[in-house]
């Protein structure tokens, strides 16, 4: 059991929130009970997750997309009035990391999706989102690889080479990266998502593109930091997964 504020500042702490500049707030977006014993984990925060969560009696919701972002309306009606209003009413924590969990070196999204899919030489790329690292595989191995790892068939674009040796890769929305993994003369680039450019940028550069799934490729971040905390403060974990085929 731990304080909530605590635990807010120690994920601060850990996850080095202030070194980045980011899309929305990182840390305690909703407040609840003082006191968590049980934390759910999940990757967005949707109204099926915190309907989850409530059956569950958590005392905390941790997810990788928060409730409140930059680019929306700061007006509180429909369905995240709905959201919040669950959530203050069951005395439920939400805490939100996005950017300091994608690229955090012990437990964020890039670094987890790269040990599950056996990347070698892991590293990220300085002054940059994106990872990069070494392969002995080929193609058609690598996407099965993913597809049973991640629960989903990647789509590939581009330049179907044979062998994989060098990979470059980052979690989620990160499709608009290719130029920069380019730059590192990869043999493959990964993301979660294809932009109409993509195909095209790809096969022109003779690189091979993996689509693998928003979702998926970051389903493994917060249940690390969840598991981390865990271990830390003694507190019960269960990973919700909320089906997206994004």
């Amino acid at each position: 059991m731990i304080h909530r504020d605590d635990l807010d500042n120690y994920c601060h702490n850990f996850l080095n929130v202030k070194n980045f500049k980011d899309y929305g707030p990182n840390g305690l977006q909703i407040e609840g009970s003082e006191t968590i014993n049980k934390i759910v984990s999940g990757v967005s925060a949707n109204l099926d997750l915190i309907e989850r969560a409530i059956e569950e009696k958590a005392d905390a919701i941790f997810v990788h997309h928060g409730i409140f972002w930059d680019n929306e309306s700061n007006v509180i009606t429909g369905a995240k009035r709905k959201k919040i209003a669950l959530l203050i009413n069951n005395n439920i924590n939400l805490f939100g990391y996005h950017l300091p969990l994608d690229d955090h070196p012990e437990v964020g999204n890039n670094i987890e999706l790269g040990r599950i899919l056996g990347i070698k030489k892991i590293k990220p790329v300085e002054d940059s989102y994106l990872w990069q690292g070494e392969l002995k595989t080929d193609l058609k191995s690598f996407s099965s690889l993913i597809e049973r790892e991640l629960g989903r068939a990647p789509q590939l674009f581009g330049y179907m080479k044979k062998s994989i040796n060098k990979i470059a890769w980052c979690t989620g929305g990160a499709q608009g990266f290719i130029d920069e993994a380019i730059k590192l003369k990869v043999d493959l680039f990964l993301s979660g998502e294809v932009s109409e450019r993509t195909p095209a940028i790809a096969k022109e550069n003779g690189i091979t593109y993996i689509s693998a799934g928003h979702h998926a490729t970051e389903r493994f971040g917060v249940q690390s930091l969840c598991n981390h905390l865990c271990s830390k403060f003694k507190l019960q974990h269960q990973f919700i997964e909320v089906d997206n085929s994004v």
